[in-house]
């Protein structure tokens, strides 16, 4: 698909993975709808990147709230043909802590931010792409993005709840695009391994020394700008679809 004048919805958009997929898409002369909790974070986003871009408020993982924003998103843009899914939670939680077993209320919230907030905006997004015209030959009306992790594969101590909701995006990506094979929908997921994000910005060295150490080359942490590379080619590329894609320099997760 090409980007020229296509509308893109990104969530989380507003920082990190989904801000640097943004730019990516304004660059190639599509349109962007970022969806994002935080407003005025949102916002300054949207002006920064110009008329082209949109902001919108909403709860990934609410119905109502991700129903209004792809509403509101029409509205604006009349079309959606591109959904890349970048919002998510990473608050770690061990099985069992000092304090006794990890509270039911955390693991549920990270599942229902990962994994339902990604299932709930692509469904919407889904909905509205099918009834796009063809872009091309092949009658493809649309291509959605999930970001995953290499977590799902190799989850380190405390990431049980982290690994389960993206080890879920994993599993959903080659019935999904099965599904949406009959509308002329493509789906793919990107899994990174550490990237430079909001997340890690703030982490000391002791913290990010030891990741970096398990990163073959190069050595170092991923970009995000690297992200949106990935994803720009998986948008333009008809043949790529069903597959997740480990973004990680060939990191392989130790145990912590």
């Amino acid at each position: 698909m090409d980007l020229q004048d296509k509308v893109a919805v990104i969530t989380g958009g507003a920082s990190g993975l989904g801000r640097a997929t943004a730019e990516m898409v304004i660059n190639n002369g599509g349109k962007v709808a970022i969806i994002d909790l935080n407003e005025d974070l949102a916002g300054q986003t949207a002006k920064e990147l110009g008329e082209n871009a949109a902001p919108f408020v909403a709860n990934v993982s609410e119905d109502e709230s991700a129903a209004q924003a792809v509403s509101a998103i029409m509205e604006r843009f009349g079309a959606i043909h591109i959904n890349v899914n970048c919002a998510g939670v990473g608050t770690p939680g061990r099985t069992l802590g000092r304090e006794g077993p990890l509270p039911l209320n955390h693991f549920n919230f990270v599942i229902q931010v990962n994994l339902v907030g990604t299932f709930n905006t692509l469904r919407l997004c889904a909905n509205e792409m099918q009834q796009n015209e063809p872009v091309n030959e092949d009658g493809e009306r649309g291509v959605i993005i999930n970001t995953a992790s290499v977590a799902a594969f190799d989850g380190q101590i405390g990431q049980a709840a982290y690994s389960a909701s993206k080890s879920g995006v994993v599993g959903m990506t080659l019935p999904i695009a099965r599904d949406l094979s009959r509308s002329g929908i493509r789906l793919c997921t990107i899994a990174p391994g550490i990237f430079e994000t909001p997340m890690l910005a703030g982490a000391p060295d002791r913290v990010r020394d030891p990741l970096i150490e398990m990163v073959q080359f190069p050595k170092r942490l991923g970009n995000a700008g690297e992200y949106a590379k990935l994803a720009g080619q998986i948008i333009e590329n008809p043949y790529l679809n069903g597959e997740t894609i480990r973004l990680d320099a060939g990191i392989r997760m130790a145990p912590k």
